[in-house]
């Protein structure tokens, strides 16, 4: 029989930690070569697109997850797992919980890794569901003593924060601006679909950690290559992803873009970890397979 997970099996097996674990081993075995992750593909469907982040786990399981671009809501992505050895399926996600808390859970292995040991202040700009699964995960490598969040709805942000302070226990303040959010933050959080930049470089502390989530393209990205170029290390979490954008990574072809680093290869010790006082920046531009990483984990 194949087991089938539903959003809801997912919520209730998935702590924040267990992920946060699982996503570290997942990176450090994608850098060692063990965990097969080839840039996304997609395919035309008309007035939408189909999908696919591929994975394969040496020796154990390969699979996918797809999902689609249609202006469909709230729609489902489906991941699968495959035994490595007979092909048969051994289990499938369906819904919308597992990507966001994987995303989330890369999210807070690379504050782990690359930001400051005592850094207990957030700011969050976005109120979605990759901004909160992002606080979900980063509330396990960090005790956090401020956390502040903006997104242009002010009933949004407000309703964020009361979500916040009831289900994870945090203080919590829903800020007018995205400039009162980040501005001396130790931690930002930009989770957004701006196609245009949602804050000034300037407006980072020196010594702070930024992570960029949202659109990162030409033509359309939520930051700009001041930020990276304001950081004094730029890392990721698939370089591979980064070359394989169309349109291409808002970074391509510039200085900024060879600076960034492998988030595996940091934690692998193959790359310098920031030190105390630096600015990092961390673009997470999701390394395939991880889903599938993470489904596999859950069915032990």
């Amino acid at each position: 029989m194949v087991t089938v997970l539903t959003d809801s099996d997912i919520a209730a097996r998935l702590d924040a930690r267990s992920a946060v674990g699982w996503m570290r081993s997942a990176l450090l075995a994608a850098h060692r070569g063990e965990l097969h992750s080839p840039p996304r593909v997609s395919t035309p469907l008309g007035d939408g697109r189909l999908v696919f982040t591929t994975g394969a786990l040496e020796g154990e399981w390969y699979g996918y997850r797809s999902y689609d671009s249609f202006d469909s809501s709230p729609g489902a992505q489906v991941v699968v797992v495959h035994d490595r050895r007979t092909g048969i399926v051994r289990g499938v996600a369906v819904g919308n919980e597992l990507g966001p808390r994987r995303v989330g859970a890369i999210g807070a292995v690379a504050v782990d890794a690359l930001a400051e040991a005592g850094a207990s202040t957030l700011g969050i700009v976005g109120t979605g569901v990759q901004a909160w699964n992002q606080l979900w995960a980063i509330s396990v490598v960090r005790e956090l003593t401020e956390v502040t969040v903006f997104s242009r709805s002010a009933e949004r942000r407000n309703a964020f924060a009361a979500r916040v302070s009831t289900e994870l226990g945090l203080p919590v303040v829903a800020a007018p601006s995205a400039r009162e959010t980040v501005e001396g933050k130790a931690l930002v959080v930009l989770a957004t679909d701006s196609p245009v930049p949602v804050i000034d470089a300037s407006w980072i502390a020196p010594g702070s950690y930024v992570t960029t989530l949202g659109p990162k393209q030409f033509g359309r990205a939520e930051f700009g290559p001041d930020l990276v170029a304001r950081a004094d290390v730029a890392v990721t979490d698939s370089l591979a992803q980064t070359a394989a954008y169309d349109p291409p990574f808002i970074l391509t072809g510039t200085v900024q873009h060879d600076r960034l680093v492998s988030l595996g290869a940091v934690l692998a010790g193959d790359a310098p970890a920031p030190v105390a006082g630096q600015t990092v920046v961390f673009c997470s531009v999701g390394l395939a397979g991880t889903e599938t990483y993470l489904l596999a984990k859950l069915l032990g």
